[in-house]
């Protein structure tokens, strides 16, 4: 379909995963512009919640998604049947049919397999949730060994355009002195960041080295929500789930 971007990696054919546009099928008014599944960014909540129902019913998910209630962390949940959206900024689950979600208009929205096709994850992770260890807190979360599992990185404020200051350098700098090659000087104290290419150094050190995506720039492809573009704006959701 021409509304969601599917990952382009070799996961079992029980795993399906997409991420969605903001050209999808929905109800939202500018400046949210018709598909927004963010529930917290000040759209009408109507407007959400026809497009959450329209998400389920047009793309003929299995089940309600497990939405987070995202705070830039670590907090990783595995799916109990609860939908309550818990404050966490990962979840992980290995019951069939169980539908995980992220939220994202810049953030890098991170799906995760097993090679068995038994288990699954998705992980938000801005540059706050990334320098902490949102990623490695997800790996260790799932119970599938590190050497076994894939990972795909799906759209993100993008390398040529992410800038940011000499504090968030510093951030990942502090955790990993060999990430200083993600970063760009722009103008004094300021840098271009390469979010997938930190994400794949941080995948690589805990054992996850199969990791694809990364090739979808938020900021300059105007089929997805951008923050840093346009401040008031929507969020995509890049789901995954077992069937």
């Amino acid at each position: 379909m021409s509304d969601i971007i599917q990952p382009d990696w070799p996961a079992p054919a029980n795993v399906h995963a997409f991420t969605t546009t903001r050209n999808g099928p929905g109800a939202s008014q500018l400046p949210y512009y018709r598909f927004n599944l963010g529930a917290r960014c000040g759209d009408d909540p109507a407007a959400v919640a026809r497009n959450r129902d329209t998400l389920r019913a047009h793309y003929a998910l299995p089940g309600e998604p497990l939405w987070l209630h995202q705070v830039h962390g670590i907090d990783v949940v595995r799916d109990d049947g609860r939908r309550d959206e818990p404050m966490a900024d990962a979840s992980v689950t290995a019951e069939t049919g169980s539908v995980l979600a992220v939220l994202t208009a810049d953030c890098l929205p991170v799906l995760f397999c097993n090679q068995a096709g038994t288990e699954v994850a998705a992980a938000h992770a801005g540059w706050r949730g990334l320098a902490a260890g949102v990623l490695e807190e997800t790996v260790a979360a799932m119970r599938s060994p590190a050497t076994e599992l894939m990972a795909w990185l799906g759209p993100a404020a993008g390398a040529a355009r992410y800038e940011i200051g000499e504090d968030v350098r510093q951030a990942f700098l502090r955790h990993d002195a060999g990430s200083e090659a993600a970063f760009t000087p722009t103008r004094p104290g300021h840098y271009l960041i390469d979010l997938p290419a930190i994400a794949r150094r941080r995948l690589a050190a805990v054992g996850v080295s199969r990791v694809y995506g990364g090739e979808f720039c938020t900021l300059a492809d105007i089929r997805f929500y951008s923050h840093r573009r346009e401040q008031r704006t929507g969020r995509m959701a890049s789901l995954i789930w077992l069937a």
